[in-house]
């Protein structure tokens, strides 16, 4: 790590970082947390004091005891394959919530497995450190960025530390950090030099409160700013872009190949991506002596005789002085002007809302003058800024033409394929549909869709007005940013040779530290004058650097190929090593960035692919450039909400009585509130610490409850009054595995020699491994592999009886189940390893055994419990050896000989005897 970050973290990480050092609002939220999870701790307190285990002191028992073993490194086994399994990294705000434990117990669950299936493990960690967050608190609080930052990351440390994840360390990184953001500004100017990065001036998303730039994605439905939720304005600013569009066809067709993605990320990729095939027109000006005229693209070329106007973006190259009509001019750059003031709400009647150019367009097919119009729903930077106004077969179209009166009449050309001779179309709605051309398509009348729209462009191609086209939604990403905590964009701009990048020699450039903050204006990099003015690389002349500094999503977009390498100083990632891990074989995150973070990773990685900054190993999938394997999107943590029925208001917890559980009451009224399960955040009331949790409940019981809640994928509602079965349940295994005898276990002896309850033990033991295995290497859904462990240790309890804990079976089974239940529950796994294997030695631990593997042949039953129907009527059930299934004769004697036999059968001659379902179920036909 630099020294700034070296010397924040060495002054402020210590044992017990109090709550005192969370700064602003997430000393209030944490001190809000402990009032709140008080009332529920009071009564589950008396039920912790009653179990035998004192969790805490076996989790700080193995943890001191796993530090000292961390002392001593262990060789790299070059002979077992690798496996990167890696969670998203987080971003300092200075306190974990309780969607940081999910992601890390289940990334800590999956690694420690790979690690005894027999697996050379990746499992890292870092900080998403730069960004807006940190330089608002240092405009609001009077706090610097950096300081901010590393004390967020050593709090945010020292809860991790009581978590039992077993991070790799020594790959920490924080993007904030000079020797990370040097390869962040090396990585842009590789793309610079390859074309892909580039600088224009364009219209922006503008920020009102935070003072920067927003992409297209971080704007949503609302027109609201993803970050500060203010409304965002529209303003036209030189900005650096990343050319994503240049990799919009591998974007989109390698989605294919990502068979371990969810489906959903996989189509919300595919949306945004957008990739749209149809037809480019040319409609010349009438009114106007140009050489260009108005290029349209249209996925619906078979509307072609319906375009009745055209509407122009603000930003229309023929939006200007110029090239408007006199008359005209003035009304529509005044109404240019003020749609500058306004939101880009795509839904609101302004939207809808257009002026007269007075410039008028020939549409090519039907000759005629059409009114070209100005609106601020058509996008400078969308297809060619223009659109053809189809009003009879499209609904913004529709809706556009009745609030400004462009026509009088509606010319609908496309009709519904199926409707009764001489019914008359519905002019009160457009028709949106494909289906068959009218009369008003002249030589086109009466042809489909489909082939009319061929037809029709291979007629304008033959014009020279038309020709085939393919647009994608999908624009290039804008990565500016008029904000000072962020990585600086390595560019020099001189007067004499332009846009210089910054020589690889140079860099990092460096963020100086010494700014001022005040929120508004320029970014306080523009204000350094002894760091903005600098030498011009090129001619030596006096040269200004760029004050923009990057998106933070470029940082992210790369991280994890900094893990492969992470104390390199020559390169971003030693070439050999990166091919050798990526991609990453599982990520873990939320499924909030499928969009941007997931969509800028599959760029960054492809282009540098391209520029041959790694390779792909043959046997690692899925290739052609995709950073991960498996993506795993874990679902929100929703926590219990109260509301007074009366008011909605959301109830603090201090106005709640929720000793009881099940039956909370209004403390000022003793009403039943309203309760809901919602996600966490300061306003409703519902968050949880996690960490006065993990100190209440224990580490392990929190991460088993975690799992098992809900499978990984869904929401999980968070209450922690079911923990206490889950502390039993360890508690359990615990006291089984202090059952075994002292000293070595003797060798299991085979199947034909163990008897009966031996042999079915020994079945559920296999079968565990089996499902648990699959669970673990497949679906992922861990409340089930612990639903599994807890029938295996059922099973193994409720034998006791018949099978003592002598029997090397016994053993087998508890010593299996130890293993399995170790990536879940890391401490209390070693103190039951230690018990069950009765080993004293500090160095001795469960994770240096190897995953149990199932025995197949164990894995079939030596009895079946067959349904006995008679007449096809189920009457009984009756356990009869495997081994007699194809002797009728004797399962016949066998149920005559039961009560059920002797009640329904006696001695009534059997017409059938029928053996199904490989022998679960005998039918007797009387």
């Amino acid at each position: 790590m630099s020294i700034l970050l070296k010397t924040h973290l060495t002054r402020n990480v210590s044992r017990n970082i109090p709550a005192t050092l969370y700064v602003g609002s997430s000393a209030r939220y944490y001190a809000t947390q402990q009032q709140q999870q008080q009332q529920q701790q009071q009564q589950q307190q008396q039920q912790h004091r009653k179990l035998p285990v004192d969790f805490s002191a076996i989790e700080s028992k193995w943890q001191t005891r796993w530090r000292e073993n961390a002392k001593i490194p262990k060789p790299v086994d070059a002979s077992k394959p690798n496996y990167y399994t890696l969670s998203m990294f987080p971003y300092p705000s200075g306190m974990l919530h309780m969607g940081h434990v999910r992601v890390y117990a289940i990334s800590d669950t999956i690694q420690r497995f790979r690690k005894m299936y027999g697996y050379n493990v990746l499992h890292p960690m870092g900080w998403d450190a730069f960004g807006l967050p940190a330089e608002n608190a240092a405009i609001e609080r009077g706090i610097h960025p950096s300081e901010w930052t590393t004390k967020n990351i050593a709090i945010m440390k020292e809860q991790m530390s009581k978590l039992c994840i077993d991070f790799d360390w020594s790959k920490e990184l924080a993007t904030c950090d000079p020797e990370y953001y040097q390869w962040t500004q090396y990585i842009f100017l590789e793309l610079y030099n390859a074309g892909l990065a580039y600088q224009k001036e364009a219209v922006v998303n503008w920020d009102p409160v935070d003072k920067t730039v927003l992409a297209n994605e971080q704007v949503d439905p609302e027109g609201k700013s993803w970050r500060s939720g203010a409304l965002v304005e529209r303003k036209k600013l030189k900005q650096w872009f990343f050319k994503v569009t240049e990799f919009a066809d591998d974007l989109l067709k390698d989605i294919d190949r990502l068979d371990n993605w969810p489906d959903r990320v996989k189509q919300m990729q595919r949306n945004w991506i957008g990739k749209s095939t149809g037809a480019e027109f040319e409609f010349s000006i009438s009114s106007v002596e140009t050489k260009e005229p108005i290029k349209v693209f249209t996925s619906r070329p078979d509307t072609i005789y319906g375009v009745q106007y055209l509407v122009l973006g603000p930003e229309h190259p023929l939006v200007n002085k110029a090239t408007l009509p006199k008359e005209q001019a003035d009304s529509v750059l005044g109404f240019v002007e003020d749609l500058k003031k306004k939101q880009n709400m795509d839904e609101a009647e302004e939207n809808k809302k257009g002026v007269f150019t007075g410039l008028y367009a020939k549409n090519p097919f039907t000759k005629e003058d059409i009114p070209v119009y100005v609106a601020p729903y058509v996008l400078s930077d969308y297809g060619t800024g223009a659109v053809m106004g189809v009003p009879a077969h499209d609904k913004r179209d529709f809706e556009f033409c009745k609030v400004n009166n462009v026509v009088d009449q509606v010319r609908f050309v496309v009709a519904p394929a199926i409707r009764e001779v001489g019914q008359p179309l519905d002019h009160s709605s457009p028709y949106t549909a494909q289906g068959i051309l009218t009369e008003a398509s002249g030589p086109y009348q009466g042809m489909k869709s489909g082939a009319a729209g061929k037809a029709i462009l291979k007629e304008a191609q033959k014009m020279g007005v038309g020709h085939p086209a393919t647009q994608f939604r999908l624009k290039d990403w804008l990565l500016s940013r008029q904000r000072y905590w962020g990585a600086p964009i390595p560019v020099i701009h001189c007067p004499a040779c332009k846009v210089v990048p910054v020589p690889k020699e140079d860099l990092p450039v460096h963020l100086p530290l010494d700014v001022e903050f005040s929120g508004k204006g320029q970014s306080p990099l523009a204000g350094r004058e002894d760091w903005v003015n600098c030498q011009c690389p090129k001619c030596q002349g006096p040269a200004k650097r760029e004050t923009d500094t990057m998106d933070t999503f470029v940082d992210s977009s790369w991280y994890f190929m900094r893990f492969t390498d992470p104390h390199n100083k020559t390169l971003p990632f030693d070439p050999v090593k990166a091919s050798a891990l990526l991609p990453v074989d599982i990520y873990i995150g939320g499924v909030e960035h499928a969009i941007l973070h997931l969509l800028y990773s599959r760029f960054i990685t492809k282009a540098l692919l391209k520029q041959g900054a790694f390779n792909e190993a043959s046997e690692k999938k899925p290739g052609h450039g995709e950073p991960f394997n498996v993506l795993l999107t874990q679902g929100m943590v929703h926590g219990r909400t109260f509301k007074d029925p009366k008011t909605q208001r959301f109830l603090k917890p201090e106005e709640v009585d929720a000793s009881d559980y099940a039956n909370p009451k209004m403390i000022s009224t003793g009403e039943t509130p309203l309760i809901s399960f919602e996600k966490m955040s300061k306003s409703k009331y519902n968050g949880v610490d996690p960490v006065h949790v993990v100190n209440e409940c224990g580490v392990d019981a929190t991460r088993l409850h975690i799992l098992y809640k809900a499978p990984p994928s869904e929401v999980l509602e968070w209450e922690d009054s079911s923990i206490i079965g889950m502390q039993r349940w360890l508690a359990k295994v615990l006291k089984m595995s202090q059952s075994l005898p002292t000293g070595s276990a003797p060798l299991l002896p085979v199947m034909n020699d163990m008897t009966k309850d031996e042999r079915e033990m020994y079945r559920v033991t296999n079968q565990t491994i089996k499902q648990v295995t699959d669970t673990l290497t497949s679906n992922y859904s861990f409340n089930t592999a612990i639903s599994d462990l807890i029938k295996l240790s059922n099973h193994v309890s409720s034998s006791a009886t018949t099978v003592e804990p002598t029997s090397p079976v016994y053993q087998h089974a508890v010593q299996s189940l130890v293993k399995m239940m170790a990536p879940m529950t890391p401490a209390m796994s070693e103190e039951c390893w230690e018990a069950a294997t009765h080993h004293t030695c500090s160095s001795s631990s469960v994770f240096d055994e190897s995953w149990p593997t199932f025995d197949a042949a164990a894995l079939e039953k030596s009895e079946l419990d067959c349904i006995i129907q008679i007449n096809g009527k189920t009457r009984s059930s009756i356990t009869i050896p495997k081994e007699l299934l194809g002797n009728t004769a004797e399962i016949e004697r066998r149920v005559r000989a039961s009560d059920a036999g002797k009640k329904w059968i006696s001695d009534k001659p059997i017409r059938k005897l029928i053996v199904a379902k490989k022998g679960e179920l005998i039918n007797f036909v009387l």
